[in-house]
């Protein structure tokens, strides 16, 4: 009995030294949010809203050439114009993709301030190349090329700080992985109330480049402020240290050892301690959850924006709605959603991580993808028109917005709670190779289900 006694004091007093500093998680979430955002600003920013509409609008009239007389820029598109689209695409997932993977193989051997604040300087500088590059006269091959170099460059310390943060978050307690979701789904939803302004305010085409693209490096500047702030936080640097199983922060560890009666007679040996499993015996353990992000991003980035950018009004009548209908019920809507459904894992958590509901919703997903391409979207040659009212595609974009931003969320909130507490951080990095992957996958597949309609 009074070894149990002192079990017990010994697991109090260990939580007590984390409830000593939990004033300072409100902190913490704050920071990841604000750094997350940047994380997806920098993505919205350059290709996933502005380049179908403002950005598109930019970058065509910076690759035009010599238009002759009496054609328009349409008429007189150059092959440097009709590449832009793919070629920018691959040229951000496949980066994407390797850099998130390498991030998860060898994120132990690089430190976490040179990966976190090394990425966000060097997407900074990139932002600040493209922002002056919209006041400089160059020509269309070498902009088109130096585009392109720019595009690899902030993919790929993208994917390492998209990484590192998941991996950073899952090492705290229960909740924080939410505000980083929380952090890209408005981030999303700040570049479409960017795109309308734009629009509203009818500004010139590269004042309102310059102003997205300031924009998004005040953001990323904020961002590099809170992570700076973030070591001087004791939560933070209580859990940094918890998680490189340091002796002296480990006792919980050792006592459950004890209780489950460990056959040397309870201790641990250092050896124990500092082993690091390896990535695949913790896939193992989150297969499930790492499939479903992917899949799940795969069914959402193939029919957005691919599908949902070309869904055309039947009500607007050419009237100023026109011009609208898809910032606002097409990317505002969308992202608005997202984010709510993000936010919502906050307090709700159905279901939960070991249920089989939870896939299956997932994959249920599938069906927005023939009900998109079922609704008024033009041009088309084989499809017909089923949902040609605006309100079946308004209604679409509310369930495919929330069931993306709250089934997503879960999946990545759950995946800390399935391994042990040295392995979180190594999790959160895989779970973010999979979120990349259904990316990838969807972007790929995009095409096809554009090409079918």
């Amino acid at each position: 009995m009074a070894e149990n006694i002192g079990e017990d004091s010994q697991i109090t007093k260990l939580h007590s030294r984390a409830d000593q500093t939990s004033h300072q998680s409100g902190r913490i979430k704050l920071l990841l949010f604000f750094t997350s955002k940047a994380v997806c600003d920098r993505k919205d920013f350059l290709h996933k809203h502005g380049h179908r509409e403002s950005h598109g609008q930019y970058f065509n009239q910076r690759l035009a050439g010599p238009a002759p007389v009496n054609e328009t820029l349409r008429e007189s598109r150059n092959g440097l114009q009709d590449k832009f689209s793919n070629t920018m695409t691959l040229c951000a997932m496949i980066p994407l993709l390797i850099f998130t993977c390498l991030n998860s193989i060898v994120y132990q051997r690089i430190p976490q301030n040179i990966r976190i604040l090394g990425s966000l300087v060097s997407i900074l500088v990139v932002l600040c190349v493209t922002a002056v590059m919209v006041k400089l006269s160059v020509n269309p091959l070498p902009f088109f090329t130096i585009t392109m170099i720019k595009i690899v460059i902030i993919n790929a310390f993208g994917a390492i700080l998209q990484g590192s943060l998941f991996g950073m978050a899952g090492v705290f307690p229960d909740g924080y992985t939410t505000p980083i979701m929380s952090g890209q789904g408005l981030a999303g939803t700040f570049a479409a109330l960017a795109m309308i302004c734009a629009i509203a305010s009818g500004s010139d085409l590269m004042d309102c480049a310059f102003g997205y693209f300031i924009t998004a490096c005040v953001v990323i500047s904020l961002a590099i402020l809170s992570y700076i702030i973030l070591p001087k936080l004791k939560f933070y640097r209580y859990y940094q240290k918890k998680s490189r199983n340091d002796p002296a922060l480990d006792e919980e560890k050792e006592i459950k050892l004890m209780k489950n009666g460990d056959s040397r007679g309870g201790m641990s040996t250092s050896e124990d301690v500092q082993q690091n499993p390896s990535i695949l015996s913790i896939f193992k353990k989150i297969w499930v959850m790492a499939l479903s992000v992917c899949f799940a991003f795969t069914v959402t980035i193939g029919a957005f924006p691919a599908v949902v950018v070309d869904v055309k009004s039947t009500i607007a009548d050419g009237g100023p709605w026109e011009k609208y209908y898809i910032p606002v019920s097409g990317f505002l809507l969308f992202n608005l959603c997202d984010w709510m459904g993000r936010s919502l894992t906050a307090v709700c958590s159905w279901p939960g991580k070991d249920s089989k509901l939870l896939p299956a919703l997932l994959v249920a997903r599938l069906i927005f993808v023939p009900l998109f391409m079922l609704c008024n979207v033009q041009p088309r040659n084989i499809m017909p028109v089923y949902f040609s009212h605006d309100a079946w595609f308004t209604v679409f974009i509310i369930l495919f917005g929330f069931s993306n931003g709250y089934l997503v969320t879960l999946c990545m909130c759950f995946c800390p709670k399935l391994v042990d507490g040295n392995e979180a951080e190594t999790a959160g990095a895989i779970m973010a190779f999979f979120l990349s992957l259904g990316l990838a996958f969807g972007a790929s597949i995009s095409f096809l289900f554009r090409g079918v309609i």
